[in-house]
């Protein structure tokens, strides 16, 4: 089959270079892709949400499956878009917009985790004309303070603030002075979980779900899980302090009740949803539901999913997941991404990029990769992510960090400490 790709991230770089592996596959299309998927299928320019152009070259490509890589066109209703008579033989791996929704609105998601009872933080939500009763909920509230755009903020919409003054003031910048734009015309307030992060991903048509392998991303951009929210600085698959037990509560109490939740309210939903967890006192709560593969997560994700992913994909056509098996690599994988200095504020873009060929027993994954006049040339403030494999996530990070000293571009920046928690 013939299969296009949304997107120009590390994140499709890494759905591109497991597609490839599938004797289903025909033809492979990344939209608009990057200098990585370059190399390994054919890069169209396609904006991700120009939904007629993308109709267009569907029909014209003869593709069969397009899998959505960025949560935009998800959001704007791709999935329904392709339910015309002339479409809907194409299988669209992502959520209708009813089911996008669960990231594009964070009262949204809470309130779906209420009534199907998946356990999560307390939490109110406000708009500029209920600013005085947010401050005072601040009050109400033990520190530090969560506050979160409730629509997209690329990742960077989510402030946890330890004096209460500091978070009005944050509060008020959101609601009245627009801080993520029309993002955060309503912020919800939740009470702070003090545990350690995680996330779960699970691919599901539907009716049935896999349980892909776990991962835990670094957000900050400075060591010691310092400074400015990124859009992720590394990742490591699995999680060490994931035994069978938590596993055993994940899928009880939050994955069944979520993709139940879905079938109850009607929610058509075929592909990935990301859950956000912070595990406290060996409980686990939802911080948040993405309805799309994480990035760099996938990174560390889908490279220890060894069995045919298009094959699983392709099940979802007919719903018919629950009798595919997948198979997971026990080895450890780690990723490392590489960005430019400055980076998440003001950076450089057009650097050349030199010593990926010399990279050995790691994959380059590209991130923000352009090629211009045959060389490789950075177009974003994620560059590229180094992953690896090992028998823990120490030796799989051994061979990163070697690898990425052969990497070079100007003002490069990396964090060293990855996994320093675990």
């Amino acid at each position: 089959m013939n299969v296009l790709i949304l997107g120009s991230g590390g994140r499709e770089h890494a759905f591109a270079y497991s597609v490839i592996k599938s004797a289903l596959l025909t033809k492979l299309f990344v939209a608009p892709g990057n200098a990585g998927t370059h190399e390994i299928a054919t890069n169209v320019d396609l904006g991700i949400t120009d939904f007629p152009a993308i109709k267009t070259f569907v029909l014209e490509n003869n593709i069969s499956m397009v899998i959505v890589g960025p949560e935009a066109p998800l959001v704007e209703g791709i999935y329904d878009y392709f339910q015309t008579e002339e479409l809907k033989h194409v299988n669209v791996i992502g959520p209708s917009k009813q089911g996008a929704v669960l990231e594009g609105s964070k009262e949204f998601a809470k309130e779906f985790m209420k009534r199907n009872k998946v356990p999560t933080a307390a939490y109110k939500s406000f708009t500029k004309e209920t600013l005085l009763e947010g401050m005072a909920f601040i009050d109400s509230l033990k520190p530090p303070y969560v506050l979160k755009a409730d629509g997209l903020a690329g990742g960077k919409g989510v402030l946890i603030i330890e004096h209460a003054d500091e978070a009005k003031d944050s509060l008020e910048e959101m609601l009245i002075g627009g801080k993520f734009g029309a993002a955060s015309n309503k912020v919800v307030i939740e009470e702070f979980l003090d545990g350690i992060e995680m996330s779960v991903f699970v691919l599901t048509d539907g009716k049935s779900y896999k349980i892909m392998p776990n991962a835990k991303d670094y957000k900050r951009i400075g060591e010691g899980d310092t400074g400015l929210n990124t859009g992720g600085m590394g990742a490591v698959s699995p999680v060490p302090f994931v035994d069978d037990v938590l596993m055993q509560k994940i899928e009880d109490r939050i994955i069944k009740p979520t993709i139940e939740g879905f079938a109850k309210e009607n929610i058509i939903y075929k592909g990935f949803v990301f859950i956000g967890l912070m595990i406290v006192n060996g409980d686990p709560e939802v911080i948040e539901y993405n309805v799309r593969m994480g990035d760099p997560e996938t990174e560390v994700v889908l490279p220890r999913i060894s069995s045919d992913f298009l094959a699983h994909l392709h099940a979802f056509a007919k719903a018919e997941l629950h009798k595919e098996t997948l198979s997971i690599d026990p080895r450890s994988a780690t990723t490392v991404m590489c960005v430019a200095g400055g980076y998440p504020e003001g950076y450089k873009k057009g650097m050349e990029i030199t010593g990926i060929e010399k990279i050995e027993d790691s994959i380059a994954f590209h991130a923000g990769t352009v090629l211009k006049e045959g060389r490789i040339v950075s177009n974003g403030g994620r560059v590229i992510a180094i992953t690896s494999y090992g028998e823990n996530f120490k030796q799989a990070l051994k061979s990163t960090y070697l690898n990425i000293e052969k990497l070079h571009f100007d003002t490069v920046y990396y964090r060293k400490d990855i996994g320093f928690d675990l």
